[in-house]
C-alpha cells in the first residue's frame, strides 16, 4: 500500500514539473477503484435518505428567501496559463461537468447536484451527508474525462483544476468559452500562484453567486472563518505560539508546505510560525536545523487504499526515523496527520483542514 501510494504521488509530481502546472496530486495514478466501486463506497445509508430530503426543502425555502444573484453576472478566473479572464452568465448554469474532489463536493454543498451532467475524479469518500446527492449524479468511467468524453456531454460549464484545462485532457479554456460553455477552476490551483484561504473562499462565494445560492455559500465561508476567530480568541494568552513544519514524505523527498502555500497560510492564520517558510523541499538535516514544535504529516489515501495503513506510513517516516528522534516535536509526541485534501485546493474541506490544524497546534486549550 506505501509503495503504491508513493508512486502515484511522485508520478503526479513528475508530470507536474514537466507540464509547468499544479498537477492534481491523483490525476495519473497507475491504479486505483473502478467507477463501480466508487459508486459502491459513495451510497447514502438506508436511512439518511429522509433526512436529506429534509434538508433539501429546507435549503431551497432558505434560497427563495435569501440574496438573490442578478444576471448576467461576470466572473473572474484564469486560463490554463493562470492569465484572468472574464467570464459571463446570463443565467444558472444547467449542465455542469464537474472534475475532482473539491469540484464535487462543492456543487453537492451548495444543494446543486441536479445541475451536474456527470462526476469524475474522486479521490475519497464523500461526507456522509452528500452521499445521497452524490448518488444522483452520472459518475463517469473516467476518472479524467477525455475530451472526446466531455464534447459528448454538451456542458454549459466546466469545474475542475488548472492542470486539466489542456489540450490533451478537459481541453482549452477559450475553446469552451467561445462555445459558449463557461469554465471555472479552483484558484488554489492556478499555476506559479499563492495558495490562500482567501482563494479558497473568493471560489465558494463566486459559485454561489454563479449559481444563484449566495447565501448557503456565504454560510459555509462564514463557519470556516469562525473556526479562526474562536481558536485566536481562545488562545490569545498563550504566549509564544508554536513552530510548525507541514511536511509530506514522497521517496526520498519530503515536501515542505511553507509560506506560499495553503497549508502554510492556514497554520499562519491561526497564529502559528512556520518554522521553514521558504524551502519547497527539505531534507533531514533541514528538519533537524528548523526543530518545529509541532510537524504535521500529510497523508493521501486513493480510493481503493487503506486509510489507516496510508496514515501510519507516512506518519512512520518522521515518528520511526532515528536521525529525527532528538526533535522537540517527535520527542513531545507532537507529530500530527492531516489529510491532503484538507489542506491543498480544499474547497468545502477547507473547515476541515482549519479544524485539524487548530487541534495539533492548541492540543491543551478547549477549542469547542
Amino acid at each position: 500500500m506505501k509503495n503504491r501510494y508513493l508512486s502515484t504521488r511522485i508520478m503526479a509530481i513528475m508530470m507536474a514539473a514537466a507540464m509547468v502546472v499544479s498537477a492534481a496530486p491523483a490525476a495519473f495514478a497507475a491504479e486505483r477503484a473502478d467507477s463501480e466501486t466508487i459508486k459502491e463506497d459513495n451510497q447514502p445509508a438506508a436511512d439518511a435518505d429522509a433526512d436529506a430530503q429534509d434538508s433539501a426543502d429546507a435549503d431551497k425555502t432558505a434560497d427563495a428567501e435569501g440574496t438573490k444573484t442578478e444576471y448576467p453576472l461576470t466572473i473572474t478566473t484564469y486560463d490554463y496559463d493562470g492569465n484572468e479572464i472574464e467570464t459571463t452568465y446570463e443565467k444558472a448554469p444547467e449542465k455542469v461537468l464537474a472534475v475532482y474532489q473539491g469540484s464535487i463536493e462543492t456543487m453537492l454543498a451548495l444543494g446543486l447536484e441536479d445541475r451536474l451532467v456527470a462526476t469524475a475524479g474522486l479521490d475519497n469518500e464523500v461526507p456522509d451527508e452528500l452521499k445521497d446527492a452524490f448518488s444522483k449524479t452520472n459518475y463517469l468511467d473516467e476518472f479524467t474525462p477525455s475530451l472526446e468524453t466531455v464534447t459528448m456531454l454538451e456542458p454549459d460549464m466546466i469545474l475542475s483544476w488548472s492542470s486539466l484545462f489542456s489540450d490533451k485532457n478537459l481541453g482549452n479554456v477559450t475553446d469552451w468559452i467561445d462555445k459558449g460553455c463557461n469554465t471555472y477552476y479552483n484558484t488554489n490551483t492556478r499555476p506559479d500562484g499563492d495558495r490562500t484561504l482567501e482563494n479558497e473562499f473568493t471560489d465558494i462565494l463566486n459559485l454561489g453567486k454563479i449559481f444563484d445560492v449566495q447565501d448557503k455559500a456565504q454560510a459555509i465561508v462564514d463557519d470556516a472563518k469562525a473556526v479562526i476567530d474562536k481558536t485566536l480568541a481562545a488562545t490569545a494568552d498563550v504566549e509564544e505560539k508554536p513552530s510548525v513544519m507541514v511536511l509530506e514524505p514522497l521517496g526520498e523527498d519530503i515536501t515542505n508546505y511553507g509560506a506560499k502555500s495553503l497549508g502554510g497560510d492556514m497554520v499562519t492564520q491561526l497564529g502559528a510560525t512556520l518554522a521553514n517558510p521558504d524551502a519547497s523541499t527539505v531534507g533531514k538535516e533541514d528538519i533537524i536545523a528548523a526543530n518545529p514544535d509541532v510537524i504535521f504529516v500529510v497523508y493521501m489515501p486513493y480510493a481503493g487504499d487503506d486509510p489507516e495503513t496510508v496514515k501510519n506510513d507516512q506518519l512512520a517516516v518522521i515518528q520511526d526515523d532515528e536521525a529525527l528522534q532528538s526533535l522537540d516535536a517527535v520527542k513531545n509526541g507532537r507529530v500530527y496527520p492531516i489529510m491532503l485534501s484538507e489542506m491543498y485546493a480544499s474547497a468545502t474541506r477547507t473547515q476541515d483542514g482549519i479544524e485539524t490544524f487548530a487541534k495539533g497546534l492548541y492540543p491543551d486549550v478547549n477549542l469547542d
